[in-house]
């Protein structure tokens, strides 16, 4: 990964999608039910500093309306590269609608950048004020941009759980052979489901 928007774990992008739990279930349980979760989960990832993170709250307190409506697009963008990457992993055909958000929000986000002299040669900045509630999402579209345009891609997965965990992961294995989202724990649940099915089978 030499991504510019990328988090300790993995891409920003998979965290991003991964704010839901039991994604591929029935059952998901939502973790940004607020723009103040969706500050935090940006602070948590360092996409803001706690400074930065102040001054989004102080601003969608005094614009409830802004905040609620960033928070609806958020989540609408967090479906939308959730699907595409979903599909991705398991080489399936990619959701229409899906993509087509993707795409809308990659245009967004060209209008919002330049391109900026660094030592090196040169590099895109986004071009987002800290004024802007939806600035926080800018660089989630730009990490999966990068993701889905990378040749690495083939490292993308999703947790194989029987009960629809549904979370996505960057396999980092030599063979990648990765199956679940945490071998301690959805790994752990589907070990003691073979073995209990076993034991069954020859009783």
């Amino acid at each position: 990964m030499d991504s510019e928007y990328t988090t300790k774990t993995g891409w920003l992008c998979l965290d991003f999608a991964n704010t839901v739990d039991w994604h591929a279930s029935d059952h998901p349980e939502e973790s940004l039910n607020s723009y103040a979760d969706l500050v935090g989960w940006a602070e948590k990832v360092g996409i803001v500093t706690a400074d930065g993170a102040e001054k989004f709250t102080r601003r969608s307190a005094k614009t409830p309306a802004e905040a609620e409506a960033t928070l609806a697009k958020a989540i609408k963008l967090r479906e939308a590269i959730y699907g595409v990457l979903a599909a991705r992993a398991h080489g399936q055909e990619i959701p229409a609608d899906d993509l087509g958000a993707v795409n809308r929000a990659a245009a967004d986000l060209h209008a919002r950048s330049r391109l900026v002299v660094k030592d090196d040669g040169f590099a895109w900045e986004i071009d987002a004020g800290e004024d802007e509630l939806d600035s926080l999402l800018w660089p989630v579209v730009r990490s999966a941009l990068d993701l889905l345009t990378s040749a690495d891609i083939v490292r993308l997965g999703q947790c194989a759980d029987a009960d629809g965990c549904g979370w996505l992961f960057w396999d980092t294995s030599r063979n990648r052979s990765r199956r679940w989202c945490d071998m301690g724990d959805c790994g752990n649940r589907a070990k003691v489901r073979r073995y209990y099915s076993r034991k069954k089978q020859q009783a």
